[in-house]
């Protein structure tokens, strides 16, 4: 439990948000969808930093934790860095983009098909990250297709 007040644990809780006392993981993804948000409003390439930045130190502040065998239900950091990856595959912002974004990811991280449940069954650091991460490609892959048909 001292670990979670560390500062490693205060990043890997979202600044806090992941010890909200229910759905952590949905409030994680808000926060990941408004900082993302903010990124894209400056840019593609500022975004795809943000998300860079967010999985690396996602993965050593995970790694840096005596739960890193499990993803303990405060750990949100995951959430905030798969929830922007999405938003790259977006034109700009928009509030059905951003709905569209949001309901694909959960529905991925949720779920957990294929892939995503593969690495959600590491149970380390990787797994931890991997698994949002990988819910993220897909929702963003989804949202290519979508915008075929459906502009976003």
């Amino acid at each position: 439990m001292a670990t979670e007040m560390t500062g490693w644990g205060f990043l890997a809780s979202g600044f806090g948000i992941g010890f909200a006392p229910k759905a952590p993981g949905t409030f994680g993804s808000l926060l990941g969808l408004f900082l993302g948000m903010l990124l894209l409003d400056i840019g593609h390439l500022p975004l795809a930093f943000g998300i860079v930045v967010a999985a690396g130190v996602g993965t050593y502040a995970i790694g840096t934790l005596e739960q890193a065998t499990q993803d303990p239900g405060w750990v949100v950091i995951d959430e905030i860095a798969g929830q922007m990856i999405p938003l790259l595959a977006l034109s700009g912002i928009s509030i059905r983009g951003l709905l569209v974004s949001f309901a694909l990811f959960r529905f991925f991280d949720i779920l957990k098909p294929g892939p995503v449940g593969w690495a959600d069954k590491r149970h380390d650091e990787y797994g931890v990250m991997g698994d949002d991460l990988i819910a993220g490609i897909f929702a963003a892959a989804v949202i290519l297709l979508l915008r075929l048909a459906v502009p976003l």
